[in-house]
């Protein structure tokens, strides 16, 4: 697979300089690491991909373009993008995943400093998701039916 498609933007040569592959390491991470907070309510999901798509930006059109059209990622992004929004669904499982960690831990018996640094850390988290904005209904990605 190609890393690239584009052309180097300073010396018009395609491949990768060192730079640039150190930005598409970071983005690869970036990715993952957002793949995984799907799954991990402590793991944050929508900075990560926005540090993926800000490395992908400076080292691979191709991963950048796919980044921003992904079908569960793109919308994420262009919703913190164009909105500084979280869109309802995602606010709703984060938190329900927040609380869900929370109510593990109490029926394992976690040790009570834990639960407290737990309880403190995912309050904190869901103030977050919860203060953001819902992203419009309708934008110019997404139109009404009709």
């Amino acid at each position: 697979m190609e890393w690239n498609s584009s052309r180097d933007r300073k010396t018009g040569r395609s491949g990768m300089n060192p730079f640039r592959l150190l930005w598409f390491v970071i983005g690869l991470c970036a990715v993952i690491l957002a793949a995984l907070g799907v799954m991990l309510p402590l793991l944050p999901t929508t900075p990560f991909l926005l540090v993926a798509v800000y490395a992908f930006a400076r080292s691979s059109d191709r991963w950048h373009a796919w980044l921003l059209s992904h079908r569960v990622f793109g919308p994420i992004i262009n919703d913190w993008r164009e909105h500084g929004a979280i869109n309802r669904r995602t606010k709703t499982v984060g938190v329900a995943s927040m609380a869900a960690v929370f109510g593990i831990s109490l029926a394992i018996g976690v040790d009570a400093v834990i639960l407290a640094v737990q309880a403190i850390v995912l309050s904190a988290s869901a103030t977050f998701v919860l203060s953001r904005p819902s992203p419009p209904e309708f934008t110019t990605e997404t139109k009404p039916p009709a």
